[in-house]
């Protein structure tokens, strides 16, 4: 090995060490609050079964077919359908 090809292969790893050691979070300080933004939304909606999901998904996979929507058109029906909860005719 030549001696630039042994510099470039530490200079690489220190690259790659430093690059980790900077993208840790810095440990909170002691005594304050957690920033705000960590913290869950206090009124959150319950979650879904996965069977009601399921109901959600094929009520709208219905309803796109009943339209006779094919390609992105589709997509996004489908995409805005199940985010109003299957109802969307």
């Amino acid at each position: 090995m030549t001696r630039s090809s042994v510099v470039a292969a530490a200079l690489l790893v220190f690259a790659l060490g430093a690059g980790a050691a900077w993208a840790e979070d810095p440990p909170p300080a002691s005594g304050s609050p957690p920033p705000a933004a960590s913290q869950p939304p206090a009124t959150t909606a319950p979650a879904m079964s996965a069977s009601e999901k399921a109901a959600i998904a094929k009520s709208c996979i219905d309803q796109a077919n009943a339209k006779e929507l094919h390609g992105k058109k589709r997509k996004k029906f489908k995409k805005a359908c199940r985010k109003a909860g299957g109802h969307m005719e």
